[in-house]
């Protein structure tokens, strides 16, 4: 069959709707780098003037002619071994949205996708669609399914309505003042033109979401929000870090064996734990200085963007200062936590870190007869609301900015103890911390738990157990753990994931 017969025949099976979210989804705002022939040419045009067109004249015909070009820019590219480029970027990007959204076109060369997938270096775990898939592009898509056509509408008015953020842009005219989103698809256009024109202008990003939070908050809930949503679920749905679908993000895993009983247990309970999370796991073990930095150079590499999330579990012995690693070499544990968040490829992701090591030999000693033998291993001020208010500060647009992040943002650091204080472990199973922690974690997938509360309830477990000193002394003590954070927002433990198999059903 012709080409162009095969292309308008799969154009005419998807639905507006589709339509909207397969042209969303294709034109998604950040790309990979570094890669070839991704110059700083204004994608302007692309991006927005389809979804502007549509909306103004209720006619997909901008849209499909877009997925025209990209289908037969697919069919004509020739995949160059060893470098990546900006058409490989799109080609995965096309694939997995089309995947996602059930509309793969029967004509699509599977085989130059496998070619492209070699090219990015990627193991079998991750040639899951699912993983080329944005997280925040997929969180504004429920957005915009829990919003009424009405809600849409107006959000659109209230952005009209700042003429600075407006002034100038050619699109905004197209569309016009009065909108109707009723049809089919127009809707989906219009919320997904907002998003696109806000990422433009550096308003919103996959973590500073807050000028969107704002045109949502100024909808109407009665006539805006889908059945059974409400204006606060659907801003709440924005202050988690993105990370839908598999995998929930990349895990690394880092242990010192020598001279640490229990360590291989410590390797295999992080392991299953990350693995019952959805993570994709690499274990290193006996680390050295040359171990790290190797694995530093890989974690640059353009696939790792594709990634929701980072998590390190770092174990071995240590000191207030430093880490002891596998040749008896040490590393400042500082150097180790600000070289991983500075890596280009987790920029706006959450970072974790838990560290699992002595940070020194005191103890929280506990004395008395009733402890032999018994071992396991603020003030309040009201202050009234309206005497905040009237000291706040009015904080315009104007003095705001998202472009600019310091490397520690999104990074999370968790301590297995505090400074200065040993870190239990027992002789057969490892770190203490390791074990509650895992336990823990698992115990609370599908609850919808925060990491952070999970930590916290980690901390109250942890301390309620009493630890023993292996040397003569016999020491019973306890131990406290704790963690620094510098979120942006809350990462939330993924529901059960299913690697292998997909369970979700089709967007429609």
């Amino acid at each position: 069959m012709d080409e162009v017969i095969q292309v308008t025949q799969w154009l005419s099976s998807i639905t507006p709707r589709k339509k909207a979210k397969l042209f969303f989804f294709t034109t998604h705002a950040d790309a990979p780098s570094p890669m070839v022939g991704s110059n700083d040419v204004d994608t302007h045009e692309e991006t927005q003037l389809p979804l502007a067109t549509t909306v103004a004249l209720h006619n997909f015909k901008n849209i499909d002619e877009f997925l025209k070009k990209k289908v037969n820019t697919f069919s004509c590219y020739n995949v160059i071994e060893n470098e990546i480029t900006k058409t490989d970027y799109e080609y995965l990007r096309f694939y997995s949205a089309c995947k996602y959204l059930d509309v793969v076109p029967p004509f699509l060369d599977l085989e130059k996708i496998s070619a492209i997938q070699n090219k990015f270096e990627m193991t079998d775990e991750e040639r899951d669609y699912r993983l080329l898939l944005d997280s925040a592009d997929l969180v504004l898509e429920k957005v915009c399914d829990s919003l009424k056509p009405a809600g849409v509408s107006q959000m659109w008015t209230a952005l009209r309505k700042d003429r600075n953020l407006i002034r100038g842009v050619k699109t905004i005219d197209i569309i016009g003042f009065f909108v109707d989103p009723n049809p089919t698809g127009i809707k989906e256009c219009l919320f997904f033109f907002i998003v696109r024109f806000l990422q433009k202008a550096d308003k919103i990003n996959r973590v500073n979401t807050n000028r969107l939070e704002r045109l949502i908050a100024q909808c109407d809930e009665s006539s805006s929000c889908e059945e059974g949503k409400t204006i606060d679920f659907i801003i709440d749905s924005l202050r988690f870090y993105p990370t839908e679908l598999y995998p929930f993000g990349f895990c690394l895993i880092m242990c010192v064996i020598e001279g640490r009983d229990g360590a291989m247990q410590e390797i295999e309970k992080t392991m299953e734990i990350s693995r019952h999370l959805g993570m994709i796991t690499h274990t290193e073990k006996n680390p050295t200085k040359e171990t790290i930095e190797l694995v530093k150079k890989e974690l640059m590499k353009p696939k790792y963007q594709f990634y929701s999330s980072f998590t390190c579990w770092f174990m071995s012995h240590g000191d207030s200062n430093s880490m002891v690693l596998a040749d008896g070499e040490t590393i400042e544990r500082e150097w180790f936590l600000t070289s991983f968040p500075d890596l280009s490829t987790f920029q706006l992701k959450p970072k974790v870190f838990f560290m699992v090591s002595c940070r020194g030999a005191n103890k929280f000693s506990l004395k008395g007869d009733e402890f032999e033998g018994q071992s396991a291993t603020c003030d309040y001020y009201d202050i009234g609301s309206a005497l905040i208010r009237n000291r706040m500060l009015d904080i315009t647009d104007s003095v705001r900015d998202i472009s600019y992040v310091q490397p520690m943002m999104d990074t999370l650091v968790a301590y297995s103890t505090i400074l200065d204080h040993l870190s239990g472990r027992a002789n057969t199973h490892g770190s203490i911390y390791v074990d509650r922690a895992c336990v823990l974690m698992s115990e609370n997938i599908s609850r919808g738990r925060s990491l952070t509360e999970i930590l916290e309830h980690l901390s109250q477990d942890l301390h309620e157990i009493l630890q023993e000193t292996m040397d003569e002394d016999r020491i019973v003590y306890k131990q406290a753990c704790h963690y620094d954070s510098f979120f942006r927002k809350t990462l939330k433990l993924p529901y059960t994931r299913h690697p292998k198999e997909d369970v979700h059903s089709a967007p429609q």
